[in-house]
């Protein structure tokens, strides 16, 4: 039974199951968010960018603090620009392919830019030194709270008068609401980290390095609440969730997520990191110039989107 369990075969298994398991919990977290924001009168986009960007990051925070603690510093950082740039060309990507999105104000004027200054951030502070020491780290946790307050009174201050049009989001009551977003919270947890251990596993067992491996195999596996998440809320027409869950994420994953790890054990930056930060930086700006001209991004942008992210891979793959 053990050699069963440490098996390339159990793997595979763990890998389905995990997939499962993401795609009902982003199910009912998607329904469960909207359910809320509309109850309170709270804007789609708010919800996204923070209950929906926290609970599909909970994956990327697991592995890149474990590593922290492991000191697999290179997993730690390529996990989170990995993730990052997934999340742009391939999450928002999609989601264009499946429905042009229309941007809205707020992200072009506030989400994104916060996104790109972190980005940014992020780079000074791996060029200094090339370590993102305790007191760098220190920093993003405080820059990552002022961001949750910001938003709280955002929230408070854009409060929707509008009526509760949905009989379905009428007749569910606010408990079941909190048990969709908890129980899909927890589904994607658990099957991200399996999605995880198991692509892991298998692509170590083929030989591939720490961090190629962070940057596809863990990042895409860590990203894929953020990508089932957002192409469920397109699906079910709430697309200005599934663009500030995958805005919201980034944000989160750079200030929250190596704030913690840089905060448990300081990360030393290789010349890979600073390119890939560099990478992530043109590929937002891409996404805010193309979103900026005409407030909305379309079949043909999402498109873009993923054959850029095809040539990163490739990229990746060889240098």
């Amino acid at each position: 039974m053990a050699a069963f369990l440490d098996s390339i075969y159990f793997a595979f298994i763990l890998l389905v199951v995990g997939f499962v398991l993401l795609i009902k919990g982003a199910d009912f977290f998607v329904e469960g968010s909207s359910g809320i924001a509309k109850k309170l009168r709270i804007p789609s986009i708010i919800i996204g960018l923070t209950v929906v960007a926290m609970g599909t990051s909970l994956p990327e925070a697991a592995v890149s603090v474990s590593a922290g603690l492991a000191g697999s510093n290179e997993l730690a950082i390529s996990n989170v620009l990995g993730s990052n740039i997934f999340n742009l060309m391939v999450v928002v990507g999609f989601c264009a392919v499946m429905a042009p999105i229309v941007v809205d104000k707020d992200l072009l004027r506030r989400d994104i830019p916060i996104s790109i200054g972190a980005a940014l951030l992020l780079l000074l502070l791996g060029l200094w030194g090339m370590t993102l020491g305790r007191v760098d780290a220190i920093l993003l946790l405080v820059l990552f709270v002022a961001f949750i307050v910001f938003l709280v009174f955002a929230a408070l201050k854009n409060r929707t008068a509008e009526s509760e049009e949905e009989d379905e989001i009428k007749a569910r009551p606010m408990w079941l609401c909190l048990l969709f977003i908890v129980g899909g919270a927890t589904a994607i947890i658990f099957g991200g980290d399996w999605v995880v251990d198991s692509a892991s596993k298998i692509a170590l067992t083929f030989g591939m390095s720490e961090t190629l491996v962070g940057l596809t195999i863990v990042s895409i596996g860590t990203s894929l609440p953020e990508f089932v998440t957002s192409i469920v809320a397109a699906r079910k027409k709430e697309v200005e969730l599934s663009l500030g869950n995958a805005i919201g994420s980034n944000i989160f994953n750079l200030l929250l997520i190596l704030g913690l790890a840089g905060t448990v054990s300081p990360l030393a930056f290789l010349t890979e990191n600073i390119i890939d930060v560099c990478i992530l930086l043109g590929f937002s700006a891409f996404i805010w110039i193309a979103a900026w001209a005409k407030k909305r991004l379309g079949r043909l942008e999402g498109v873009l989107m993923i054959l850029f992210y095809v040539a990163f891979v490739v990229y990746i793959g060889i240098r």
